[in-house]
């Protein structure tokens, strides 16, 4: 018993540790960061404003490519930075023509200037629970501080005369509106002949396709290569912890999954892994994700960078190899974009259905996604059986009970043989309390007689570890659970309880601190937690005592900041151990110390012995 107490006040602590480290450590250290990047954001924007402040000139960072192409294609001399800035996102919009996007899931549009996607709204998906809270805009024009866009192009040489490129101007041919049944045809024809006939269509949720027919009717072979770009103005804001990737990411080449954050790009500027033939590459935000997905004709060769000349700006790009097209010949290349929500049955959907390698890595599943991600799958057909992931979740946790169940059976039951030894270890301990060797040879004697694994109890905590990050994994980082309402005032499984103790649970009229929103399902779980740890005979020991005491309140308050689902989950987990447990200790003959325990914490302690 000794040792199962010594174990669980240990990760208790280093679980303690953990988040208080995160709350005074990293959150600060976090905050600053965004409040730096968003000042070295605004000094940029006011440089470049001093240095451009006529209203119709418009620029391009550098396109993917290497460094011996010229000023405004890929890998060259840097470029005038993005457009003007100060217009509002519907003058942006304005400032040149336009197709438009309706699907059931998105809306927007496709700039005719560089056939680029830079407006795009998620139907689906508010910026908060409001019925009434606006949409969410994923994509913006260049011209905007926040711009963030799709681009496909190409690179040519002089023989081929001008490629489609950041500044084409298109022509539409045909349906003015992208629909999923309506596809829009754009054409471009430069002036030694080379026809660029452009088909976009986009399917009913998330991903374009972009096919291209180039026909070559300037009677000599040319050479292109294409490229594709997903482009970020700006710093934008993280949510800045650990165990979630935002930035760029991408699956390429022998590397596999790269992840590179906003702050390793700006310190290396460039980062170029090996070619690829497959794969796919783009930036990722906690739940919404643009990538681009390179037509598996050619390799390409992958490209992260960095651009701060004038504006900030955070590119993911490829160049695919040249690919030479003779005269009178037509060829087509096909590149599709994801531009939406990371929801996981779309993201496994394309993965299968298109060939793509693991995009289901575009969701951040973390190291343990052997656990994480059978865990969302269990919890999102237990949401569609009963219709609330808070049910869910408690139903969940109903099933993991059963399967650890003969594990957790028999480590509960070592505990009841151990609380019937209680009077024999009190003795050995008191016979040896100058010898703690023999004391241990006598203790270890003892378990062998009576078959007692000392260690046993530890299993019901070591199985609740894994089990509680993955959880906490899936509701961080999972879009089904944004904005998922359990019952009464929760409204959202992924955000903390809203409410606190300190007001009175909304009666008083006042808001308080973040760090006092102490709220009903927190204080639900402390209670259940100081339960089951009262099911245990009180350590002899003062300063066990003392931290047996106390940790629950302390996680209560740790606990109030994490989402309201995982407290859900282990106050319920807590409520499911204490009824097991008190089953197979009346089962095994051994004393339940609840009753005893509580009541002892209220009578008067006797004055030690003069």
């Amino acid at each position: 018993m000794e040792n199962n107490r010594n174990f669980f006040i240990t990760i208790a602590l280093s679980v303690a540790i953990l988040v208080l480290w995160q709350v005074f450590y990293m959150n600060p250290r976090i905050e600053a960061q965004r409040e730096a990047a968003q000042i070295e954001t605004e000094r940029a924007e006011q440089a470049q404003q001093q240095r451009n402040p006529q209203p119709g000139v418009a620029g391009e960072p550098d396109l993917p490519g290497s460094s011996d192409m010229p000023s405004d294609v890929p890998g060259g001399a840097s470029t005038p930075a993005g457009g003007p800035l100060g217009p509002s996102r519907e003058q942006a919009l304005a400032a040149s023509d336009r197709v438009m996007i309706d699907t059931p899931r998105i809306s927007g549009s496709i700039n005719l200037t560089g056939a680029r996607i830079d407006d795009l709204v998620l139907k689906d998906y508010r910026t908060t629970v409001e019925e009434d809270a606006p949409n969410i805009h994923l994509l913006q024009p260049a011209a905007l501080s926040d711009g963030y866009y799709a681009e496909v192009g190409y690179v040519g040489n002089d023989d081929s005369g001008a490629v489609p490129s950041w500044d084409t101007q298109w022509t539409v041919e045909g349906e003015q509106t992208l629909t999923p049944s309506t596809p829009v045809t754009l054409t471009f024809t430069n002036e030694n002949g080379l026809t660029f006939t452009r088909t976009i269509a986009i399917d009913n949720d998330y991903m374009f396709t972009f096919s291209d027919a180039v026909s070559n009717e300037s009677g000599e072979a040319v050479t292109l290569s294409n490229y594709g770009r997903v482009s970020r103005i700006g710093t934008p804001a993280t949510q800045g912890f650990y165990i979630l990737h935002e930035g760029l990411i991408g699956v390429t080449g022998e590397e596999g999954l790269q992840e590179i954050d906003y702050a390793d790009l700006v310190e290396s500027g460039e980062i170029r892994p090996g070619k690829s033939s497959d794969g796919w590459l783009g930036i990722t935000d906690k739940y919404w994700a643009v990538a681009m997905v390179p037509s598996g004709a050619q390799s390409y060769q992958p490209r992260y960078a960095y651009f701060d000349d004038g504006r900030i700006r955070y590119q993911a790009d490829y160049l695919a190899d040249p690919v030479e097209i003779g005269a009178g010949e037509t060829q087509t290349v096909e590149t599709l974009v994801f531009a939406g929500a990371k929801e996981t049955a779309r993201i496994d959907a394309y993965e299968a259905d298109r060939g793509i390698r693991q995009f289901d890595l575009l969701i951040d599943w973390g190291w343990f996604y052997f656990i994480t991600k059978p865990m969302f799958y269990l919890i999102d057909w237990l949401f569609h059986a009963l219709g609330n992931f808070g049910l869910a979740i408690l139903a969940t946790t109903v099933v993991v009970k059963a399967i650890f169940f003969p594990l957790a059976n028999k480590s509960y039951k070592s505990m009841a043989n151990m609380k019937k030894v209680q009077p024999q270890l009190l003795e050995i301990r008191e016979k040896y309390a100058d010898d703690r060797m023999k004391q241990q040879q006598a203790m270890m004697e003892l378990y062998k007689t009576e078959k007692i694994n000392p260690l046993a109890g530890c299993w019901p905590i070591l199985i609740q570890i894994p089990v509680f990050f993955a959880l906490y994994k899936v509701l961080y980082v999972t879009i089904e659970m944004r904005h998922a309402p359990f019952f009464g005032w929760i409204q959202d499984l992924s955000a903390p309880d809203p409410t606190s103790v300190f007001n009175l649970f909304g009666l008083l009229p006042y808001d308080v601190p973040a760090f006092l929103l102490i709220g009903v399902w927190p204080i639900i779980m402390g209670i259940t937690m100081f339960l089951q740890m009262r099911m245990n005979p009180t350590p002899p020991d003062p300063t066990q005592a003392m931290i047996f005491n106390w940790m629950p309140v302390v996680f209560t308050f740790m606990l109030a900041t994490f989402p309201a689902g995982l407290v859900i989950y282990w106050a319920w987990n807590n409520s499911l151990s204490i009824l097991q447990q008190g089953i197979i200790m009346k089962r095994q003959g051994a004393r339940i110390e609840l009753w005893d325990n509580l009541v002892g914490l209220f009578k008067k302690k006797p004055k030690p012995a003069e």
